[in-house]
């Protein structure tokens, strides 16, 4: 058996295709502080607490800004089921609590509509990065709505996941994860042939 996407704990698959999503979160937060000038206070909309993704998400962004932006505080991490309207209440509580806030991290596709749609509802000019695609986040990101966001690589793990399976059968030996790559998209690159392929509306 070859998982692929989202891992799981166990011992039965052979390998896993995934994406680091603690290193793309990381460079998700390095965006961000680039943007929001290395300091001032940022907030997070995760997709939930328990699966692998939103956990290596959520964690992945938090850890960098803890490690590498002194003068950047993450002031709320809140969770929207990575629904749309979820997030959007989800948003606008944290936009009302931090007049402050500068920037906001939302972890997957429903995660960062919420939070372009309640900073459009609140009115507040916010720097936003999101991760996933899909067309009201490309829109976003073209509208300049959204900074950028992090996609992963789906025709990358569709091929490497029927690559190791093909090795698996030979019985040849694979390592425990098998990365696939991701991508920073934003304004500048986002019809980037390479890019716009991991891109879907």
């Amino acid at each position: 058996m070859i998982a692929f996407d989202s891992g799981v704990d166990s011992d039965i698959p052979a390998t896993t295709t995934t994406t680091d999503n603690r290193a793309a979160a990381a460079l998700a937060a390095d965006k961000m502080a680039e943007l929001i000038g290395k300091e001032g206070e940022v907030a997070v909309v995760a997709h939930d607490q328990t699966s692998r993704t939103a956990i290596d998400r959520r964690d992945g962004f938090l850890d960098r800004i803890k490690s590498a932006y002194p003068k950047i505080k993450v002031v709320s991490v809140q969770y929207g089921g990575g629904d749309h309207l979820k997030s959007t209440e989800v948003t606008k509580s944290i936009l009302q609590a931090y007049p402050k806030l500068k920037g906001m991290f939302g972890t997957n596709e429903g995660s960062a509509i919420g939070v372009v749609n309640g900073a459009k509802e609140m009115k507040r000019k916010l720097i936003i990065v999101g991760y996933d695609s899909g067309k009201q986040q490309k829109d976003a990101i073209r509208d300049g709505t959204m900074a950028g966001a992090i996609t992963q690589n789906p025709v990358g793990i569709g091929y490497k996941t029927v690559e190791a399976a093909v090795k698996a059968i030979k019985g040849e030996k694979l390592p425990k994860i098998i990365d696939t790559g991701f991508y920073w998209y934003d304004k500048s690159n986002i019809d980037d042939p390479k890019v716009a392929a991991a891109l879907y509306d």
